[in-house]
């Protein structure tokens, strides 16, 4: 369906993002990788991309909280790929706790990781898809992006926030061609959560699967995981002709978790 297509994945070594960037990828999409981690592992992870799609797959180690490297990833999309088509803003960081105890530094980076980055990265490809009249901006966001949860507001902040600029990027771009949509998944078993799964079994004394039940019990009246692999066939649909009309929207993936 994608077959000619590129995009960019931002966090995209692990979670959700891998799982997007492998969907895409699967789909016919040239595809570059961002993300943190050992680069043996992820040289291995690219090539066994590019092997099993027969895609390009490319990677660009950008840091999410500088500007300058975010227009450097989507310039080096540009040239080794042929563009951006599809730009999927999924890097995300996390820490939890109250408002008053919130370390300053915590708080400036999941602002700039979480929301400035998708900001940065939709101003250096928007140019390029307005000349080829047609792209897809795909905002990871969360069910925090419209309900809050104590002890997280930075990522609350931040997320709410995505669900302003993709309304935002939705307007500014209706009827060109290019939509803006942002997902909003709840619990999804990430390496992110799993550090929360883990501090709760830790902290109130539970095996690891009591923990797990406990914390999606609490939101998540499914009583099951989002998975990446959901998220990756979402962002499909969103790229394609069925969702011309979808822009400026949230869309829950969250087993009932707003509906309550």
């Amino acid at each position: 369906m994608l077959k000619g297509k590129s995009a960019i994945v931002t966090g995209s070594t692990s979670g959700i993002g891998k799982g997007v960037a492998e969907a895409l990828a699967a789909a016919g999409a040239n595809v570059m990788l961002n993300g943190f981690g050992d680069a043996a592992e992820i040289e291995r992870q690219r090539a066994a991309l590019a092997t099993s799609a027969k895609v390009e797959v490319a990677y660009h180690p950008a840091d999410m909280s500088k500007p300058a490297d975010i227009r450097d990833m989507v310039a080096s999309a540009q040239k080794k790929l042929g563009g951006v088509d599809i730009l999927v803003n999924n890097a995300g960081i996390q820490f939890v706790a109250p408002v008053e105890q919130f370390p300053d530094d915590k708080w400036d980076a999941i602002i700039a990781i979480n929301l400035s980055s998708a900001f940065h990265a939709a101003k250096a490809a928007l140019p390029g898809m307005r000349a080829r009249k047609w792209g897809r901006i795909i905002n990871i966001a969360s069910t925090h992006g419209l309900v809050a949860s104590a002890e997280k507001s930075a990522y609350v902040s931040a997320k709410h926030g995505i669900i302003g600029l993709t309304k935002t990027i939705g307007l500014e771009t209706a009827g060109s061609g290019i939509t803006c949509v942002a997902i909003c998944p709840g619990w999804v078993l990430t390496p992110l959560v799993q550090k929360q799964i883990d501090a709760r079994a830790a902290s109130e004394k539970l095996s690891p699967q009591a923990a797990r039940m406990a914390l999606l019990g609490e939101k998540q009246p499914s009583k099951e995981f989002t998975t990446p692999e959901q998220i990756g066939e979402t962002v499909l649909f969103l790229c394609s002709p069925a969702a011309e009309q979808i822009t400026g929207s949230a869309i829950a993936l969250d087993g009932g978790w707003l509906a309550q």
